[in-house]
């Protein structure tokens, strides 16, 4: 068992609608000085977490009786590239149904069609994230290190037989229950693994799980970016701190060689970029530092299986199947219980939307959610 982590006791204060004019069907509560309007079958208990994005709240729906997560996302379209992270979020999670992938419950129904602003989505609610647990004194035994490494190692690969790679994978955005059940969520990042040239201004993926080929800026990367972040998520587990926690790029790549140690010849060609290879070819020898130094309590099979992670050349690194059954994961892997997403999803959004396009999709979004209401409101 994992003990859960919150320290927030504030809790949700109901309060009059703003200028006394309420809308049908909807109630108002107060959070860390946020308003939140939603629907009345959902009460809000307590806010349970705070990013650039809004406030999150724990609640329980009235109807079912079940505990939920309500994100609200404040002045949703004041950005336009956060505006299309949530779009790309909603219709991913809309096709997404894995036990190790959070669900996406409801997208309420705004009054207001074409003016509405603040987005308000539930999830499951679940009672902490790996970061957290990290990071606390709770103890981590062989069992609980490879009990999160197989279920973020299974919903990767539900991803990516869905066509899907993460792209922002940290202990962040791995959301863990009392009972260690782990979710992934944070999908605004995603994408589908077809594109060429995906390498976009808005990609700001945590650094310090950052694949050496993103680092490197290299035009095509696949898969294997994702697999990166797991072997330094991976190791964070087994030393309770980041692996390669680099001050800027430079110094990540730095960090990153004088761990693995540098690279011969043929462990560059996938660098496409020549002032890139250059770099790394002109850093100081290195001869590495064996990961059974860095620790030394781990099992070595769990060792085995970061060494074939954490491997410069993305071409060599294993993938997420192949480390499924590696022997460190095979005791809990059973290939034959875990079937492939339905269909392969498209993400392919147009960059240059205009606002009221993104409203627009993120309203048809919330329909599928709400059947009933009318496409003409």
């Amino acid at each position: 068992m994992i003990a859960t982590f919150s320290n927030r006791r504030s809790m949700a204060t109901m309060v009059d609608p703003p200028n006394g004019t309420g809308i049908q069907g909807k109630h108002y509560y107060s959070m860390w000085q946020t308003l939140f309007e939603v629907d009345t079958k959902y009460v809000p208990i307590k806010p349970i977490g705070r990013g650039a994005y809004g406030i999150v709240c724990s609640s329980v729906n009235r109807e079912t009786n079940e505990k939920v997560a309500i994100k609200k996302i404040h002045n949703a379209f004041e950005n336009r590239v956060d505006a299309l992270r949530t779009l790309r979020e909603l219709k991913l999670l809309r096709d997404l149904r894995h036990e190790n992938v959070i669900a996406l419950k409801d997208i309420m129904m705004p009054a207001h069609r074409r003016s509405f602003n603040d987005v308000y989505l539930v999830y499951e609610l679940m009672d902490t994230d790996l970061h957290n647990i990290i990071k606390s004194s709770q103890a981590l035994t062989n069992d609980h290190c490879q009990y999160f490494l197989f279920q973020l190692l299974r919903g990767l690969k539900y991803l990516h037989s869905a066509n899907i790679l993460h792209r922002d994978l940290k202990p962040g955005n791995l959301l863990v229950n009392a009972n260690c059940d782990l979710k992934i969520c944070d999908f605004g990042l995603a994408r589908t693994s077809s594109g060429k040239g995906q390498f976009m201004t808005e990609y700001v993926v945590t650094r310090w799980y950052r694949a050496p080929e993103l680092l490197l800026c290299c035009d095509n990367y696949g898969t294997s970016i994702d697999v990166w972040s797991v072997g330094c998520i991976f190791a964070e587990l087994l030393g309770r701190k980041a692996i390669f926690p680099g001050n800027d790029c430079l110094d990540q790549l730095k960090r990153i060689v004088s761990i693995l140690g540098s690279m011969p010849e043929s462990d560059l060609e996938f660098i496409d970029n020549p002032k890139a290879r250059k770099y790394i070819k002109g850093l100081p020898y290195s001869s590495g530092t064996p990961f059974v130094r860095l620790y030394p309590n781990a099992n070595p099979l769990a060792l085995d299986l970061l060494q074939k992670m954490l491997v410069f050349d993305p071409s060599k690194r294993i993938s997420v199947t192949e480390a499924l059954m590696h022997p460190y994961m095979s005791p809990l892997y059973d290939p034959n219980a875990d079937p492939p997403a339905q269909v392969p999803i498209d993400l392919d959004i147009d960059e240059d939307l205009s606002e009221e396009t993104i409203r627009d999709l993120m309203w048809l979004e919330m329909l599928h959610y709400h059947p009933e209401a009318t496409v003409l409101n």
